[in-house]
């Protein structure tokens, strides 16, 4: 291995492709929509009002819903096996020149079962913390499979790092750490970049911030492009005589494939910049259409364009790179599904009036909604279980959680999370079993869990067959004030 005091930087490719201007994209599907083009699949008839009601929702029937809940009780996360593996082999296909790593971003989804099932297929993870790492291998996963990135650098991060775990620096001052640590040892390090430009599913914008959008001037994720350029991060890697071997770089959740494309280009020119690098990472992002008339990546059509980068790549400098990948909504949003119950049904009345059904789940349990504004598909099922039992009446209605707190709602206007809408559903009853769809990813991992000492709710497996498989008991009351410590009576 060439020693890094001894590279050569090369600026000149990097600072022409950051020059180029950022091209902003629309996902709204069309009439005139090229899949070829932009790396999408969308459904190609455009949503129309339900004329009855579904009798299952994307994996679900009313009769394994009831199974669920019989089991542990509702509100739940269910996760489909089949969806799950079928995900799996999708992203296992990602096109690639020299070799693919695909790692699961934890942060989607971090129960150990998923962790588990991804191990046995051959995925490794990304960790975004210490603690995320540390459970990883509580699960089983091998330290060397994972990678960390992380916004708070853990303090017991060269441990992790002796232990076997590839850690990318994200911020000038982790490089430092990093190297003031191994300093002298040609010790192997990837480098983050932020590379001016991100996109998100909840903006158009590359520039400006957005809460999906972790690119670009207005994102704290990663090293400023400027910042490797400028001889800033080269210095201090000859400093310490780090072996700079991975490059990483991510720019959102729910990104333009076109937008992502281009990165991938400019993420090669930093790699030119440092001879020893021999894995790109791309990060992941990929978008995941939950709804009729929503686009989801296509992953070869998106693959196919970065695999000849990296050819042309390794014939220019003789180096053939291999390919990770981080996929965290891609691989469980639609496998997962969030179990409730409508136990309550109100109204009211006049222009503004609505009807209301009142979960027993909320944003302790899916707060993409309330955060983002984000829709997730919703199915009515009968209380009893039985897909007999559907009927064919219809209503709209309004549906909120069950928490003290008027953002605790689950149909929001698109992107609006301050203004509610109206849902065509089939007509309810108290009791009945509301199925949310597309919760798979950033729902039981991201939830306000405990809010009103609401506990964290049960999570199952389901198989092929449709048995139930508990991964998660409901939390206890006395578990979730079991930190509590009384003071002195005295100070009270």
């Amino acid at each position: 291995i060439q020693h890094t005091t001894n590279m050569k930087i090369s600026t000149t490719a990097v600072t022409a492709l950051l020059a180029l201007p950022a091209t902003t994209l629309s996902f709204t599907p069309s009439a005139a929509f090229r899949r070829r083009a932009t790396g999408l699949n969308v459904l190609e008839e455009p949503a129309v009002a339900a004329s009855a009601p579904p009798s299952e929702s994307v994996f679900l029937t009313a009769e394994t819903a009831k199974k669920s809940i019989e089991a542990v009780g509702s509100p739940l996360y269910a996760y489909s096996i089949p969806v799950l593996q079928e995900n799996a082999d999708k992203c296992l296909a990602f096109p690639n020149a020299y070799g693919l790593t695909v790692r699961y971003a934890m942060k989607a989804c971090p129960n150990a079962a998923i962790l588990q099932l991804f191990n046995k297929k051959g995925i490794h993870i990304d960790a975004s913390s210490g603690y995320e790492v540390r459970r990883a291998m509580a699960a089983g996963i091998p330290a060397e499979n994972i990678s960390l990135s992380t916004q708070e650098l853990p303090a017991d991060f060269a441990e992790l790092v002796d232990m076997g775990v590839k850690m990318n620096a994200c911020s000038i001052s982790q490089l430092e750490k990093f190297g003031y640590h191994y300093a002298g040892q040609n010790k192997s390090v990837g480098i983050r970049i932020n590379p001016g430009v991100g996109s998100g599913g909840f903006s158009s914008s590359t520039t400006t911030f957005s809460k999906t959008n972790v690119g670009g001037p207005s994102s704290s994720f990663g090293i400023w492009k400027d910042f490797v350029t400028d001889g800033t991060v080269p210095e201090i890697v000859e400093k310490y005589g780090l072996n700079v071997e991975r490059i990483h770089t991510h720019i959102g959740s729910g990104s333009d494939p076109a937008i992502w494309q281009q990165t991938a280009a400019i993420s090669l020119s930093f790699c030119e910049m440092f001879p020893n690098v021999m894995t790109l990472n791309l990060g992941g992002g990929y978008k995941v259409g939950r709804n009729p008339g929503e686009p989801t990546t296509d992953l070869i059509e998106i693959g196919k364009p970065v695999q000849e980068a990296f050819e042309e790549f390794a014939a220019k400098n003789g180096r053939e790179l291999k390919l990770e990948i981080e996929p965290g909504t891609f691989l469980v949003a639609m496998a997962g599904a969030l179990v409730s119950t409508v136990q309550d049904k109100v109204s009211t009345s006049g222009d503004s009036g609505h009807v209301f059904l009142k979960l027993d789940a909320g944003m302790t349990d899916v707060l993409r909604p309330s955060l983002y504004g984000a829709i997730h598909p919703m199915t009515l099922l009968p209380g009893s279980g039985n897909s007999e039992d559907v009927g064919t009446e219809m209503e709209s209605t309004v549906v909120v959680g069950h928490c003290c707190e008027s953002g605790d709602l689950m149909t929001p206007e698109p992107g609006e999370p301050e203004s509610l809408d109206e849902r065509l559903l089939r007509k309810a009853s108290i009791g009945d079993i509301l199925v949310i769809d597309g919760s798979g990813a950033y729902c039981s991992g991201m939830s306000t869990k405990n809010y009103n000492s609401f506990p964290e709710a049960a999570e199952v497996l389901v198989d092929a067959s449709g048995d139930v498989h508990v991964i998660r008991s409901r939390q206890t009351l006395e578990q979730i004030y079991a930190n509590e410590v009384t003071p002195p009576e005295s100070i009270l």
